[in-house]
């Protein structure tokens, strides 16, 4: 295998899925009546997001990859990220639903759980080659898409620092040469008395100078009525109160205004209005030279947190609104709200100098401002509600360098920067306003990195990659710990708030990584590698425990080992790609959050523990006739502490209790099945069907395990006719109608009855048309 055979090798691997399991895609086209969806998806897949100079076929490339083109993503229905949630093995790309659009994603078991924006995820997320430096603004609508794709395990060379559990990566249109116009509308909704769902998206691109300068405008709007419906209890809750052994004296007694029923005695929860309109431009001088501009301006209003109070880890329930945490019933006395805006900008140039290689520049711009208010106890009382603010703005710069050295060697060198302004402020109401809180914090953050790679081909069937990288950051904090009885102050004005905690903090690191391929057949590859990654450390805006400070805390680093190997039948073209990984984690960096009386609940951001985290992959595409493919996935993740250095379950000491404690965010199982059948009938006409089920296993959500998630079984179904270039298609989501939550965590004090959690959407059943002209 010459490195003029691999040119995009050995960096990531590919195995484009589709509907829960893997489905391959080459460059993304829409189904004519003389293609069907089986037929494309028994094509050659090819990759591009790789960081090379070209492209390369996804079986011959190491490392596990699942990604959708447009083709599969407009098959899925998707939405937002959050929708490819049970799509890929050993992920779980949640919204955690505290505030829409901010993202608590986990691959492999390494995950986070919280909206804190100072955290760094684990999972890092790339915008046409941006990074997206908080976890806010993530989990929103996507539209005009050209891919999708998710990189399982430390991405610490290649995508940097704080991709220690993987990397997404969103890909959109750019303009085309021909004059190209793409319109879909959409409704959808849970037939269950819930708000209706509505879609309207369109794109229209056209050369401006043929063959040198094209333009495109991209728009999108969504309604969403709100699935949930909000049970606003009026005199009934006196029953249960006394039923508990309280009175209902006793609560108003508190302060806790109970609320009363409204006229039909239910409400729509959990509605949106959503716009977002993005236009680019494509300059193509020559043919060595290419300059890519996209802008997006978005904007969300929205209902606050959909959140459901149900009993906790002792069974208890709250005598004032609980429910089944097998049922979507939400009784909160605040919708809230949430507005947010965000502009970004993003210029790539890629100038092509023949034999002495290929240069890549990515500039990215982004700023984004949210403010939010829910119903945190999420009962009919006012017994903790909360606002929160963020502002967010970054710039980022990377350049690369990719050329062939010879015959057997292909280098790819790069530089990267990255800076990073955040601020954060929380207002807390507790027992109907009578304990108030406010605190948050302001960082700056600078990111400097030189990164590289050898891929040297030993002989014609075995290449080595060598790659390493080099890392320097800083971050400047200052931290207003939420206090008691504060008062409402802005933290960007210097001086405005507390701010008893300033500090300063650096850290440089150097992550290798050492991997092979081997062409052991024409039909399969074999692959391993050893990497290094490393979480950023940091600050926590939401420090609210007096007795621990909001850091800094360290660094969070993993040594990753992967072998696997990808198969194809010259024959039939199936796929049968499997792998297996470990990783030791050391210093694990967790979010750990407990009960607290005086701030409701109280997040300590610490390095708890060495862990270690192993498992397998399975995924496979076979075509069963000319028309049907099945698809298929499997994954399975164990994880168990090596060394515990905190106390995770708060009794107060570290010892073997906190060593048996299972690692949250970790799901041992997820399976997927799929069925593509595609077919055309008289009259031109071409109708594909799509079954998709999809299992993820029950996790915990909290460190001292009292937090859980549950267990999901997701069915998916669609149908969709063609006439050339309209589509008609009917689809349902979730159809099992599983429960699934954000979030878990146990109230203390007079809320301690229960546990709260935020309400994802049940099934839904839609209607969809696109026209293509």
């Amino acid at each position: 295998m010459r490195v003029r055979t691999i040119i995009n090798s050995a960096t990531q691997s590919a195995t484009l899925v589709l509907l829960g399991c893997i489905a391959p895609l080459a460059q993304s086209q829409a189904v004519t009546a003389n293609r069907t969806s089986a037929a494309a998806l028994m094509e050659e897949v090819v990759v591009t997001a790789t960081k090379k100079a070209s492209a390369e076929n996804v079986q011959d490339i190491p490392v596990a990859v699942t990604a959708f083109g447009d083709a599969q993503l407009e098959a899925l229905k998707v939405r937002d990220l959050q929708s490819l949630t049970y799509s890929v093995p050993n992920v779980a790309l949640d919204d955690v639903g505290t505030t829409k659009g901010i993202a608590n994603f986990s691959i492999r078991g390494l995950g986070v759980n919280s909206s804190i924006p100072s955290i760094d995820p684990t999972v890092g997320v790339f915008v046409d080659g941006m990074y997206l430096g908080i976890n806010a603004g993530v989990v929103l609508d996507l539209f005009d898409l050209a891919s999708v794709e998710v990189l399982r395990g430390p991405q610490g060379i290649l995508f940097g620092r704080n991709t220690t559990g993987g990397a997404v990566l969103i890909n959109t249109r750019k303009p085309t040469d021909e004059p190209e116009a793409r319109v879909k509308v959409a409704t959808e909704s849970g037939f269950r008395g819930t708000g209706v769902n509505y879609y309207a998206m369109g794109a229209y691109s056209a050369p401006l100078i043929q063959d040198v300068l094209s333009a495109k405008l991209a728009v999108y709007h969504n309604n969403d009525g709100g699935w949930h419906k909000n049970r606003m209890p009026g005199s009934d809750i006196e029953d249960r109160v006394t039923q508990i052994g309280g009175t209902p004296a006793a609560l108003l007694g508190l302060g806790l205004p109970v609320a009363r029923n409204t006229e039909d005695g239910t409400k729509n929860s959990g509605g949106s209005e959503t716009t977002i309109v993005r236009p680019s431009l494509l300059w193509t001088p020559s043919e060595q030279l290419e300059v890519s501009l996209k802008y997006e301006h978005g904007e969300v209003e929205a209902d606050g947190a959909v959140i459901q109070n149900h009993p906790g880890a002792n069974g208890i329930e709250n005598p004032y609104s609980s429910f089944s945490r097998d049922s979507f019933g939400v009784s909160n006395d605040e919708l809230g709200f949430l507005n947010s805006d965000w502009d970004q900008l993003i210029a790539e140039v890629r100038y092509d100098l023949g034999d002495s290689g290929v240069i890549t520049s990515i500039t990215g711009w982004r700023d984004y401002a949210s403010l939010g208010r829910s119903d945190i106890d999420g009962t009919a009382i006012f017994g903790f509600h909360a606002d929160i603010d963020v502002w967010q703005e970054q710039i980022s710069q990377e350049l690369r360098y990719n050329r062939i050295l010879s015959d057997n060697t292909y280098l790819t060198l790069g530089v990267y920067y990255f800076e990073q302004d955040i601020t954060y402020n929380e207002d807390r109401e507790l027992l109907g306003g009578a304990i108030f809180l406010n605190g948050g914090g302001v960082q700056n953050q600078s990111t400097q990195a030189v990164f590289g790679q050898i891929d040297f081909d030993v002989s014609d069937t075995f290449t080595l990659n060598l790659g390493a990288r080099y890392t320097y950051e800083d971050k400047d904090a200052v931290i207003s710990t939420l206090s008691l009885n504060g008062v409402e102050c802005d933290p960007r004005r210097s001086g405005d708030c507390s701010e008893d905690f300033k500090d300063t903090a650096s850290w440089n690191n150097f992550t290798p990584k050492l991997g092979f391929t081997w062409a052991a057949t024409q039909d399969l590859n074999v692959y391993g590698h050893w990497t290094r990654g490393v979480r950023s450390g940091g600050y926590n805006f939401r420090n609210s425990n007096q007795a621990i400070p909001p850091g800094p805390f360290d660094e969070e680093i993993i040594d990753a080992l992967e072998i696997g190997f990808k198969s194809i039948s010259g024959t039939s073209g199936a796929t049968f790609n499997t792998a297996i990984f470990l990783n030791d984690i050391a210093d694990m960096q967790r979010e750990v959050i407990v009960a607290d009386p005086t701030a409701g609940t109280s997040q300590v951001i610490r390095n708890t523990a060495d862990a270690r985290i192993y498992g397998f992959e399975i995924e496979t595409r076979t075509p069963l006739t000319e028309n049907l493919i099945l698809q298929a996935s499997m994954g399975y993740t164990h994880g168990e502490y090596q060394k515990v250095l905190f106390d995770l379950s708060g009794d107060g000491v570290v010892d073997g209790a906190d060593k048996s404690l299972e690692i949250p965010r970790l799901a041992p199982w997820t399976w997927g099945l799929g069925l593509l059948h595609s077919g055309l009938l008289d009259n031109g006409l071409s109708i594909d069907s799509v079954v998709t089920y999809g299992h993820r296993h029950s996790s915990f959500y909290t460190d001292d395990n009292q937090g859980r998630l549950n267990a999901v079984d997701a069915l998916d179904a669609s149908i969709t006719l063609g006439w050339g270039d309209v589509t008609l298609g009917l689809y349902g989501k979730n159809l099992l109608n599983e429960v699934n939550h954000g979030t878990d965590t146990q109230l203390p004090g007079v809320l301690g009855f229960g546990a709260v959690g935020t309400l994802m959407r049940g099934r839904v059943v839609g209607f969809e048309l696109n026209i293509t002209f």
